[in-house]
């Protein structure tokens, strides 16, 4: 997991992968994670389909 310390709870969220990238995407910046870093997650987590962003979110946050 690339920032472990970032916890973020998706459980409950409405399943739209918009709220989603939102969510994780705001924790990070909250974080002060670089722009460049969030860019290059949400290029990575828009690569796919729903699962693939599920599996990416895992890959950088601790998903709750």
């Amino acid at each position: 997991m690339k920032y472990p310390d970032i916890k973020v709870r998706l459980s409950g969220k409405d399943g739209n992968a918009f709220v989603v990238l939102g969510t994780v995407c705001y924790a990070m910046r909250k974080a002060k994670v670089p722009t460049e870093e969030v860019t290059q997650f949400i290029n990575e987590a828009t690569s796919g389909d729903y699962d693939h962003l599920l599996r990416t979110c895992m890959e950088w946050v601790d998903v709750r």
